[in-house]
């Protein structure tokens, strides 16, 4: 009778549902998930985008949108394809950052809306370093960092011991930081202009160094920025997953009580959390006006897009650092890809509208998951229940026999 009960639990239906299940376990892994979610927001956006534009102009729809996706590619002479790659990697390397520094944030429960002020005040960090006191870029680099970590460790502070609101407190301290940064670099601007100077002009030491990069893309902005960000990312990986303060600020975040109650020092792992964020995001300001690719505007009204864009790169990778690469790299791809368009048929702002309804559909990509399990569970469940009466016929059989 045992034997007869175990040829059944080896042999039978079991073994048909195990083989076709394959797949649905494969769908249940987290990263496979985040993949499929966040390739989903990109099909949605890019549909819609072509809806627009077959109302628009319908003849040069297809033209289009195969201009915003190739972006570099559609140039005709390759100088100017690896140039443009360069300026999408330059600006690629900040915006990994800044995914970086949301996600990092992320793990402990914070929403770091504050990246971008601490952007602002990374980069006013940096410029003044390089304008008014002409230090070296790794100087320059290093305040740039300390200003984002010290404005990070404020917003921290005041969660920790006084339980602010991270998302007000960040708010606040983004608009102190434009207008600060925008009084004290007012002194670096030629006369008459809006913008700083040039570190070419001022202080070439300032520069961040290519190592022959500047020569493989063909041009001078194309700096060590970009395998800084990939090793950085992949710095915060390892943190992330393979540490034991990785793992505390996942438990402070999941549980901040709980994590409190196993003897981890949450209100210590809230600060230096948003210590690292902060210090992510000066970086990734460092990383774009230390490049000499862009200077600042002291009369600008608005915080720069590049700390709000981090939020949609790190949900659209999964809140992965290694996802965040790619996922930084596709939005800034395709918002650089509406500079190829005809400009006489369709408005270049075509390209942040697509990006910005791929942003919008981020959101739903915890809806995504949870419909994507309840799916693969039902049919489990299904599966599993016309397995059972052909398990139970066969046990009867052996019996018999």
């Amino acid at each position: 009778m045992e034997q007869n009960t175990n040829k059944v639990g080896k042999h039978s239906a079991p073994q048909q549902v195990q083989g076709e299940s394959f797949f649905r376990r494969l769908l249940k892994k987290p990263g496979v998930q985040s993949f499929l979610a966040a390739l989903l927001c990109i099909v949605i956006g890019l549909v819609v985008g072509y809806i627009v534009l077959l109302a628009i102009e319908p003849s040069g729809a297809s033209k289009a949108i195969g201009a915003v996706l190739k972006n570099f590619l559609a140039r005709r002479s390759s100088a100017l394809r690896m140039k443009q790659f360069a300026n999408t990697l330059v600006k690629t390397a900040p915006l990994i950052m800044c995914s970086l520094s949301i996600l990092f944030a992320y793990k402990t429960g914070l929403f770091n809306i504050g990246a971008a002020g601490q952007y602002v005040l990374g980069a006013g960090a940096a410029l003044y370093c390089a304008l008014g006191l002409e230090l070296p870029w790794y100087v320059c680099l290093l305040a740039a960092a300390a200003a984002g970590a010290l404005l990070g460790c404020i917003s921290g502070a005041l969660k920790a011991y006084c339980n602010v609101n991270e998302v007000i407190s960040c708010i606040m301290l983004n608009w102190i930081s434009l207008y600060a940064v925008n009084s004290v670099l007012k002194d670096f601007c030629p006369v008459g202009y809006k913008d700083t100077f040039t570190l070419v002009s001022r202080n070439s030491s300032a520069l961040l160094p290519s190592l022959g990069l500047n020569k493989v893309f063909g041009s001078e902005s194309a700096t060590i920025a970009i395998p800084m960000a990939v090793i950085i990312a992949i710095i915060i990986w390892v943190v992330l997953e393979k540490t034991k303060f990785g793992y505390e600020i996942k438990a402070t975040g999941l549980n901040r009580n709980a994590a409190k109650y196993c003897g981890m020092r949450e209100k210590r792992n809230i600060i230096l959390t948003m210590f690292i964020a902060g210090a992510l995001a000066g970086i990734a300001a460092a990383m774009m006006f230390l490049s000499g690719f862009m200077e600042w505007d002291i009369n600008q009204s608005s915080v720069p897009a590049m700390g709000f864009n981090g939020i949609a790169a790190a949900f659209l990778g999964g809140l992965n650092p290694i996802g965040a690469i790619f996922s930084s790299y596709f939005i800034q791809h395709i918002t650089d890809g509406g500079s190829s368009l005809d400009t006489r048929l369709y408005p270049t702002q075509i390209s942040d509208l697509i990006s910005s309804l791929i942003i919008y559909l981020c959101g739903f990509v915890l809806f995504f998951k949870l419909r994507m399990n309840a799916r693969i569970d039902g049919k489990n469940k299904k599966q599993t229940a016309k397995a059972e009466p052909a398990a139970l016929g066969t046990e009867t059989k052996e019996e018999q026999n």
